[in-house]
């Protein structure tokens, strides 16, 4: 169980930080919420690869993972920016 924990956070880890990358500008997120926004991305993309194809697309499903890992750092970093005060 310890095995595929690490393996998720690992997962997580290299999927949001490739999708922070992908983002331009700044991204204010920290570590633990890059991890988290990338096991997102990693489900949230395997499923909808598995849902639209069926299984046994690894790249489809990995290109779709990190798109979404991009979607959600712009909001999750846009929406933690502090606003300019004229």
């Amino acid at each position: 169980m310890f095995i595929v924990i690490l393996g998720w956070i690992l997962i997580g880890l290299l999927v949001g930080g490739l999708g922070r990358l992908i983002v331009p500008g700044p991204n204010r997120i920290g570590l633990i919420l890059t991890v988290l926004v990338g096991i997102v991305g990693s489900v949230a993309g395997g499923a909808a690869t598995r849902a639209m194809v069926g299984s046994g697309h690894g790249g489809l499903s990995f290109v779709l993972a990190l798109v979404i890992a991009a979607i959600l750092v712009a909001i999750i970093s846009g929406s933690s920016r502090p606003r300019d005060r004229k």
